[in-house]
């Protein structure tokens, strides 16, 4: 690496990060495995780099940050059996399978397991992406769970309470009934942390079979995100006043 007083040195991973290839997150993955190279030689986490003069490679592409990069935001209808990954090596159908036509290679912000379905984000932002699935990002999900059979209160009522999940305690969660009858019925959880399959956790733990889990609005201070009339695998591009507010709520 070559640099002189006018040099301005940045992150590895924040770099490729603004390229819009992946999530820094995803960047630092890719460094720690060896795949990503500065001038030739194999980079490490928290190196530093003068993208006017250093050639940065991941595997054999060049990352290149173009002048006129636009980035593109997305929000999908997201079906059941798609996996939240832009790939997968055991060839899964992936979500970005079905924003192809976006005109951009986009990632997931964030996961829905591949049997839950709803709102998810798709952006080449990394930024933003690092941002909102970091634990201090100011962010509600609001799901409702189709639940086989009925729900009693006491049920309802430690389904809010704090939990041990995995070994961590989670934060209390906000339930209530939407519908219910003598076979199934609608809960609505909204979580301010997202632990890995954590509702289907949750209702395990208290005796309720899930039959259906669907994200249906993600709420970030006075941005409300809701999946409105798209249909199942439908999306839409997020508007500026929305990616504007979104980033308003990223500390």
């Amino acid at each position: 690496m070559t640099k002189d007083n006018n040099s301005e040195l940045i992150r590895l991973q924040k770099y490729i990060s603004d390229c819009g290839i992946m999530s820094r997150r995803a960047a630092e993955r890719e460094i720690d495995d060896g795949r990503v190279t500065v001038n030739g030689t194999v980079a490490h986490l928290g190196q530093k780099i003068d993208p006017r003069r250093d050639e940065v490679r991941i595997g054999n592409r060049k990352i290149t940050k173009k002048r006129d990069h636009r980035y593109t935001y997305v929000l999908l209808n997201k079906p059941s059996g798609y996996l939240s990954t832009a790939s997968d090596d055991r060839e899964r159908k992936c979500v970005t399978e079905l924003v192809k036509s976006a005109g951009a290679r986009l990632y997931p912000v964030g996961r829905l397991d591949m049997h839950s379905e709803g709102l998810l984000l798709l952006t080449n932002d990394g930024e933003l992406t690092q941002r909102m699935t970091h634990p201090s990002y100011d962010c509600s999900k609001i799901y409702h769970v189709l639940i086989r059979g009925d729900v009693s209160a006491e049920k309802l009522h430690a389904l809010g309470q704090p939990m041990e999940i995995d070994d961590y305690t989670i934060k209390p969660v906000e339930c209530h009934v939407v519908n219910q009858t003598d076979k199934r019925t609608i809960i609505e959880m909204t979580l301010t942390e997202g632990r890995n399959r954590q509702i289907r956790k949750m209702c395990e733990q208290v005796g309720l079979e899930i039959a259906k889990l669907r994200r249906v609005a993600i709420v970030s201070g006075e941005c409300a995100l809701k999946l409105d009339k798209l249909r199942l695998s439908e999306w839409r591009y997020l508007t500026r006043d929305e990616v504007a507010a979104l980033k308003g709520g990223a500390k």
